[in-house]
């Protein structure tokens, strides 16, 4: 893949509209396909549905328990919300998601219980890439989350070297990045390696893959990862607290060890 900066791409001309299906109390965002980009249960509208979204929440597990409440999340693809509407929502943090697609950001106000925006909350119509590239976002981010997939789902649309340079540069000392990878696609080894590039050897973890596939990489800035019994009293704190499954994240758990074979530009 090419590590060349990417121009804005028009939404109009480009990206597939919204759309919302709806079954067993569930309801679903898709762009134009059967694939689902997100859900989110009626009678719970902020509760996260998704195991892999639940999953990539799994960077709470790297933040100390005092300070799960503080500091600001980024979201680089909005989804169905859920992440953004938890963030803001649950956690009370700031919370800021960019999304490209503007029916996207229609839908969720729509169907899927984002609150319009106040004083924590910001969405923006923006091209991920750019928002990563602006100088005036370095080191802003404590919690960047990044699910960029297009309407086929097929493979993440930003996943180069220069993308993931630019999370690192939006964290500030000691945030945390989670991203929604593919674990059984063959561009899994090389998009981790890409991340560990950016972050640096011994700053990567992955969770075991979803039955669905997806495995949820945890990359993190200036520090090391806490020892396990840390780990573990994190873990019990949010399962507590906040309701979500960070026991089962933490068995889930591994450093990631890159393949000698694989280049992170191949």
């Amino acid at each position: 893949m090419t590590t060349k900066k990417r121009k804005p791409v028009p939404v109009q001309q480009t990206l597939e509209p919204a759309t919302v299906s709806e079954g067993g109390g569930v309801r679903y965002l898709h762009l134009g396909t059967p694939w689902i980009q997100g859900a989110m249960r009626v009678r719970k509208p902020q509760s996260i549905e998704l195991e892999y979204v639940q999953r990539m929440m799994a960077w709470m597990l790297l933040r100390p328990s005092d300070q799960l409440t503080e500091g600001h999340a980024v979201q680089l693809g909005l989804g169905a919300a859920a992440i953004t509407k938890f963030c803001h929502g649950q956690l009370r943090m700031r919370t800021t998601a960019v999304e490209l697609n503007d029916t996207v950001i229609s839908a969720c106000r729509l169907w899927f219980h984002l609150p319009p925006d106040d004083e924590r909350l910001s969405v923006l119509h923006e091209d991920a890439a750019r928002y990563v590239e602006a100088v005036q976002y370095i080191g802003t981010a404590d919690v960047l989350c990044v699910d960029l997939y297009d309407h086929e789902a097929a493979a993440p649309v930003l996943d180069d070297d220069a993308f993931y340079r630019g999370c690192h540069r939006l964290l500030a000392d000691g945030g945390v990045m989670s991203v929604n990878l593919f674990g059984r696609d063959a561009s899994f080894e090389r998009s981790a390696a890409r991340i560990e590039a950016a972050f640096g050897p011994g700053r990567l973890a992955t969770l075991k893959p979803t039955k669905e596939g997806n495995t949820i990489v945890l990359a993190w800035k200036g520090f090391d990862l806490p020892e396990r019994s840390v780990l573990a009293a994190r873990a019990e704190n949010i399962d507590t607290r906040f309701k979500l499954p960070a026991t089962k994240w933490l068995r889930l758990l591994a450093p990631f060890v890159s393949s000698p074979s694989k280049s992170p530009k191949s």
